[in-house]
């Protein structure tokens, strides 16, 4: 919670709307909203983004060439459908592909990266900039057309402080583009503990489709779009069908299609909003 909320209160709503336990008290969730945030345990030592998380601790994947070109290239083709090529940031860019296409897509690209070894990798490895830091904190000296977040709001200390400064480095009709894990998914209900976008030790908030929007609205944006994808939808087609008789069943249950998105049932949130233009509804 920021120094401007009271205590007990709901960040997003900002009053003291009841809470109630979830996912066997390691969530608190908003009864008003649905906005979520870890119960912290004061024991626990702060989460670290070194070389181990990328590995080996948190996604074991991030620097590996093949998934994270494709699940790039899919990221880029869903903004794209959206903005033109313009001049681009990229809060926690990770290990850079999504900049490296976004580049390669005619875009004006940079990230910008807490952890070091992520940092040095993008960099040195396919050569993409990158600035090391808290965007947070960088966000001020830049402008944009368009800011991309890409499962990182989740991790923040303070989601209002993160898009205030998005929306202070986008230019007026700037675009903001975010995904983050929906709490409030058929399989987070179904999978309890077990779902993979819980994580307590990484991710002190937790959204629903109802919250996100409704943060977004209270810190000057205007939603223009908004759905939900199962993580298949970042495995490439060749693998779905391989995998076909593990992961269809799953998913057919939790949104009774073999789609890959869903207006509000799937794994992923997305969300693309908008700055408003001089005169229409600036705050």
């Amino acid at each position: 919670m920021n120094a401007d909320t009271p205590v007990g209160a709901c960040l997003n709503c900002g009053h003291a709307h009841p809470s109630r336990d979830d996912f066997g008290g390691l969530v608190r969730r908003c009864t008003s909203c649905g906005l979520g945030w870890t119960v912290r345990d004061p024991t626990t030592t702060p989460a670290r983004y070194d070389l181990d998380y990328f590995t080996g601790g948190g996604y074991d994947d991030y620097f590996r060439d093949a998934p994270r070109r494709f699940e790039a290239g899919r990221r880029l083709r869903w903004l794209s459908s959206i903005t033109r090529p313009s001049v681009l940031v990229e809060a926690g860019c990770a290990g850079g592909y999504f900049l490296e296409a976004a580049r390669n897509a005619g875009y004006t690209a940079t990230g910008i990266e807490v952890s070091h070894a992520a940092t040095t990798y993008a960099t040195q490895h396919l050569g993409v900039p990158v600035r090391h830091g808290y965007f947070e904190h960088i966000a001020p000296t830049l402008h944009a057309d368009i800011v991309c977040a890409f499962h990182v709001l989740e991790h923040v200390d303070n989601p209002r402080t993160f898009l205030h400064a998005a929306r202070h480095t986008l230019t007026p009709g700037g675009w903001l583009a975010l995904e983050v894990p929906n709490i409030a998914s058929a399989a987070a209900t179904r999978l309890g503990h077990h779902w993979p976008g819980l994580q307590p030790e990484y991710h002190p908030w937790h959204f629903t489709p109802t919250s996100l929007v409704r943060l977004l609205t209270a810190t000057g944006f205007e939603v223009v779009r908004q759905d939900t994808a199962v993580f298949r939808y970042y495995m490439p087609l060749r693998y779905r069908i391989r995998h076909a008789r593990r992961l269809l069943p799953a998913d057919w249950l939790d949104v009774r299609s073999p789609r890959l998105t869903h207006r509000r049932r799937g794994d992923l949130l997305r969300v693309i909003a908008r700055k408003p233009r001089p005169g229409r509804s600036d705050r």
